[in-house]
């Protein structure tokens, strides 16, 4: 494991210990803005027939019952690097379409990935080994996936006065730029949810 993802795993860890299965539990300020963002990452998805998707960096599991209300037919796999997270993520939920795992060897190929929150909080880690990390994990979700991908990241256009340093804020544009030529032609960029941050989906094909 990297030092970096060895920092992400105690601080969502620790966050857990604090807060429990709760959005808080996830760094999250509220279930509302949880939801929302839920919302936003999931336009990808198919609201009917089936399919398979990753969680990467699922936390507790909170999106796998919210995907499965809306399409029965989901197929649901949630990675996370805490181990503490993924024990939670099975007590809290089971079933035959739903599956956790800390393991990233274990992941294999689905329809489509998404990730929440992931990119978020750096810690003391500078900015171009974030960077680093972001760019590797966006390869390493758009090769698991064979029809689309999304993720969500704050914006560098957050208010100045409110700005964490140990937080990261995105370019949209630089973030769009490289989606659209490294992985698709077909990218869209969401600004406009009312969050400090936006959402990218990178659908494959025509």
């Amino acid at each position: 494991m990297s030092e970096v993802l060895r920092k992400i795993d105690a601080y969502y860890t620790g966050k857990l210990q604090l807060h429990g299965t709760t959005p808080r539990g996830v760094d999250w300020n509220s279930a509302e803005a949880q939801t929302i963002r839920f919302e936003q990452i999931t336009r990808i998805c198919p609201s009917a027939g089936a399919y398979t998707v990753l969680d990467y960096g699922c936390g507790y599991g909170a999106l796998a019952p919210f995907l499965l209300e809306r399409n029965a037919q989901t197929c649901y796999v949630g990675y996370d690097v805490s181990a503490d997270m993924i024990a939670a993520a099975q007590r809290l939920h089971s079933g035959p379409s739903v599956r956790f795992t800390s393991r990233a060897s274990e992941i294999s190929s689905v329809d489509v990935t998404v990730a929440s929150g992931i990119f978020s909080v750096k810690m003391d880690v500078s900015d171009a080994d974030w960077e680093a990390y972001i760019f590797e994990t966006l390869d390493r979700m758009a090769a698991a996936s064979a029809s689309a991908f999304s993720f969500n990241m704050l914006t560098m256009y957050s208010d100045r006065d409110r700005m964490r340093g140990d937080l990261y804020y995105g370019d949209p544009h630089r973030l769009f730029d490289h989606c659209r030529t490294k992985y698709s032609r077909n990218v869209a960029l969401l600004h406009d949810y009312g969050l400090y941050e936006f959402t990218m989906l990178v659908r494959f094909g025509a």
